[in-house]
C-alpha cells in the first residue's frame, strides 16, 4: 500500500515509517520539522519506496498522489513544546485535522488520527476506559493539546458521518522508546538522559503521581492493528496498563543506569495528572491487541538508544 504519515519525522512517525517500510508498504513522511529532526528519518532513505515531503498541515494539503492510508501523528507532543506556540499547537490539532480529512475525502483514503490519553484530563475515574468523558480544564497551559485532540476526535467523526470517510481514532498513552528527541520534557527520556550524565533526576511533586508506560513497538502494533481492522472506528486506547509512580520509574532508570544521580523534588506543574492508566479490555477483545514489552525490557532498549547517543555526541 500507499500510506502518508503527518508528523512523519517525530519520535512515533519514524518508527511507524522504518515499521511499514520493512513490510513492503511505500512511505511518504510529510513534516515541518518544528518539533520534530531530519536526522530521524535520514536512514530511511535508502529505501525505495519512501519520500519526504515539507509541509504544515494547518495549510491545505495540495495533489500529492493517492494514499491508501493516512496516518495524522503531526502534533507537538510534549508539554514544553505543545505550551511554547499553544496557538500553533491549537492550529495543528484542529486546521489539521481538516486539512488531512479533506485530503483523504478526495482521495479515499483511510485515515487513523493519533489522540491521546490526555483527552481524560485528569482522571476521576482509574483505569480510564474509551466511554469516560474526562476532566480537563479548559483554561490551563494544557488545553491547547487537550482540547486541541479533544475537538480532533469531533471533526472526525463529522467527516465519517457527513462523508463517509473510513476514520480511526487511537487513544495513545505514554510512549517511549528509541528516536525520542532528547529535550522533548518527556518523563522517560529526561529520566535516562540525567542519570546518563549523574545529573540529579527531577520529580515534580513528590512523586506520587503515576503513569503507564508503552514500548513503542506495542504503539506501532496497536495502531496498525486498527487502522487494518474492517469496521472499527474507535476511539480505542493503546497503552500499557502497568502502573508506575513517576518516583518509581527514577528509582528504575537509576538502577538500571548505575547511576550515581539523586533525585530532587520541584513544584508540580499546573493540571498535571495525578493518575494515567489504561483500560485496554476494548482493544484486546477488538483487535486482539496487548502489549508485550514490560517496563523493565523497555527501559534497557530505551537506555541503550540514549548511551549510543551520547557517546556518539562526545
Amino acid at each position: 500500500m500507499k500510506v502518508l504519515i503527518t508528523g512523519g519525522a517525530g519520535f512515533i512517525g519514524a518508527n511507524l515509517a522504518e515499521r511499514l517500510l520493512g513490510d513492503g508498504h511505500e512511505v511518504c513522511s510529510l513534516d515541518n520539522f518544528y518539533s520534530s529532526s531530519p536526522g530521524n528519518i535520514e536512514h530511511l532513505k535508502s529505501y525505495p519506496g519512501f519520500t519526504v515531503m515539507t509541509h504544515d498541515i494547518a495549510e491545505p494539503i495540495r495533489e500529492i498522489g493517492h494514499f491508501d492510508r493516512i496516518y495524522n501523528l503531526a502534533c507537538p507532543a510534549s508539554p514544553p513544546w505543545y505550551q511554547k506556540d499553544p496557538l500553533k499547537t491549537i492550529a495543528t490539532n484542529i486546521e489539521g485535522a481538516m486539512n488531512v480529512l479533506e485530503f483523504a475525502r478526495k482521495t479515499g483514503a483511510r485515515v487513523l488520527q493519533a489522540s491521546t490519553s490526555e483527552v481524560y484530563g485528569d482522571p476521576l475515574e482509574n483505569p480510564q476506559k474509551e466511554d469516560y468523558r474526562g476532566n480537563v480544564n479548559t483554561l490551563g497551559p494544557r488545553a491547547c493539546y487537550d482540547e486541541g485532540k479533544r475537538l480532533a476526535e469531533t471533526i472526525f467523526m463529522e467527516y465519517k458521518r457527513l462523508y463517509g470517510v473510513e476514520v480511526r481514532i487511537v487513544r495513545i498513552f505514554n510512549t517511549y522508546g528509541p528516536r525520542m528527541a532528547p529535550d522533548d520534557g518527556r518523563v522517560v527520556s529526561n529520566f535516562i538522559l540525567q542519570a546518563l550524565q549523574n545529573k540529579p533526576i527531577t520529580v515534580y511533586g513528590e512523586g506520587k503521581q503515576t503513569r503507564s508506560f508503552q514500548y513503542i513497538t506495542d504503539l506501532m502494533d496497536g495502531c496498525i492493528a486498527l487502522m487494518e481492522n474492517e469496521g472499527a472506528t474507535g476511539p480505542v486506547n493503546i497503552g500499557n496498563p502497568g502502573e508506575f509512580t513517576v518516583l518509581e520509574l527514577a528509582e528504575k532508570v537509576i538502577r538500571a543506569t548505575g547511576s550515581s544521580s539523586t533525585i530532587v523534588h520541584e513544584a508540580l506543574p499546573e493540571d498535571d495528572p495525578r493518575q494515567r492508566k489504561p483500560d485496554i479490555s476494548l482493544a484486546t477483545e477488538l483487535l486482539g491487541w496487548f502489549p508485550k514489552v514490560g517496563l523493565d525490557e523497555g527501559l534497557e532498549k530505551t537506555i541503550a538508544y540514549f548511551k549510543g547517543s551520547l557517546d556518539t555526541r562526545s
